[in-house]
């Protein structure tokens, strides 16, 4: 099992399509593992736990069907495998309650999810250069 260099759990198909392309403009050597809700994320992560398997970045979505993207952030915080791994929450809210609730749960970055394509490989390529340029 390959360390995928960003792990995004994210239920927009949409979002996530544009997520892969966009990732492709910022390095042709990142690689982009999706999970389609918290649960499902949460199987992965335990995978890759049991694998000794760390990915660069996490982006995780707020609003996830079932499980919260908070609610997984915490578990994720909560286990020490996963504690230097930056983990970004990108969310449609703009809301300073959920800013709040996920610097306190453990994000390392709130970001409100883009309008447009080119803000998202910016924001992309800020990310990775902060994060996974770094390691």
């Amino acid at each position: 099992m390959t360390a995928p260099t960003i792990f995004q759990v994210e239920d927009d198909d949409d979002f996530s399509f544009f997520m892969k392309h966009a990732i492709r403009e910022v390095g042709a050597n990142i690689s982009l593992t999706v999970a389609p809700n918290g649960q499902k994320g949460l199987d992965v992560l335990k995978r890759y736990e049991e694998n000794n398997v760390v990915p660069g970045m996490i982006i995780l979505d707020l609003n996830l069907p079932g499980m919260s993207g908070l609610d997984l952030l915490k578990i994720i915080r909560d286990t020490s495998f996963y504690a230097k791994v930056p983990i970004i929450v990108f969310s449609t809210s703009d809301s300073p309650t959920d800013i709040q609730a996920a610097a306190q749960f453990g994000a390392s970055e709130f970001k409100t999810k883009p309008l447009g394509y080119r803000e998202l490989v910016n924001d992309l390529k800020t990310l990775h250069t902060k994060y996974i340029n770094t390691l």
